[in-house]
């Protein structure tokens, strides 16, 4: 009998478990919206809320726990700093879980999992800065440098 057992086992290792679910965790907050498996996504709430909790609560010892699971220096400083404040009136039920239909590859059933209220600039922002940083490096290479003919 399973008399008080709580949380998914994913058909993994519990460390393996441990640092998939802390990974999807900083994608989630850095992205604000992931797509992944429906039973991931709904073991991921828990985490997700959590960490926003600890964010809410702001205090020292908060940031260390937050760190110690997140393991990212610029998620921690973002949840408490713009998600704390977003969400400083909220109750709880920070994420909401989508279907979205089902995987191509074994049917396995497939879920967006979101910030409620979410930035809709924040998905794939590091995406954008990236490719933004390299244009430019482009054009500077260009304007300074003189092709040679052979």
């Amino acid at each position: 009998m399973r008399h008080g057992i709580i949380g998914r086992k994913l058909n993994r290792t519990s460390a393996h478990r441990k640092s998939m679910f802390s990974n999807m965790v900083v994608s989630l907050l850095l992205h604000e919206q992931i797509k992944t498996t429906k039973s991931k996504a709904k073991e991921l709430r828990k985490f997700t809320e959590k960490m926003i909790t600890l964010g809410k609560k702001g205090s020292l010892h908060s940031r260390r726990q937050a760190l110690s699971f997140l393991k990212d220096d610029r998620v921690v400083v973002k949840l408490f700093d713009s998600l704390a404040d977003r969400y400083k009136e909220r109750q709880g039920g920070y994420t909401r879980v989508l279907a979205a239909g089902f995987r191509y590859g074994d049917s396995a059933p497939m879920a967006v999992i979101e910030l409620v209220d979410r930035d809709l600039e924040a998905k794939g922002y590091d995406d954008k800065l990236r490719v933004k940083e390299l244009e430019e490096s482009q054009n500077n290479m260009g304007d300074g440098e003189v092709e040679k003919d052979q």
